[in-house]
């Protein structure tokens, strides 16, 4: 499994890509191979404003429905649209074509409580 440098990482296995004041979010590897083959995503609306570690979105694979954490509070500004067509993008391409929404940050200091990916790993391991 990978954890790519560069992002920052959530307890409950999502990832983050800050880009400027937005950050885009997906599910992690490890929470992919985990859930089997995603069959259908709930994509949050845009327009909808989330507080940090709150559900926002459902995963739905072979093996079971999960909910997705948004990790940092802000609105959702855009959602992956091709993964109506192809939620199977998450499980081939986690951390790129996979990605699930962004949000334009409200608080950036919370980032600093999110995992970079060598403690992601530790986490992992532990």
């Amino acid at each position: 499994m990978t954890t790519p440098d560069g992002l920052r990482y959530s307890p409950e296995h999502e990832w983050v890509r800050v880009e400027g004041d937005r950050a885009v979010v997906g599910i992690t590897d490890y929470a992919q191979d985990a859930l089997g083959d995603v069959v259908y995503v709930q994509l949050p609306d845009v327009g909808l404003n989330v507080v940090a570690h709150t559900s926002i979105a459902e995963i739905e694979s072979t093996k079971s429905v999960s909910e997705v954490y948004c990790p940092l509070t802000g609105t959702v500004v855009e959602t992956n649209g091709e993964l109506d067509e192809r939620p199977e993008a998450i499980n081939e391409d986690a951390y790129g074509q996979g990605w699930i929404f962004t949000i334009e940050l409200t608080d950036p200091a919370e980032l600093d409580g999110l995992m970079d990916s060598a403690a992601y790993e530790a986490f992992l391991a532990g």
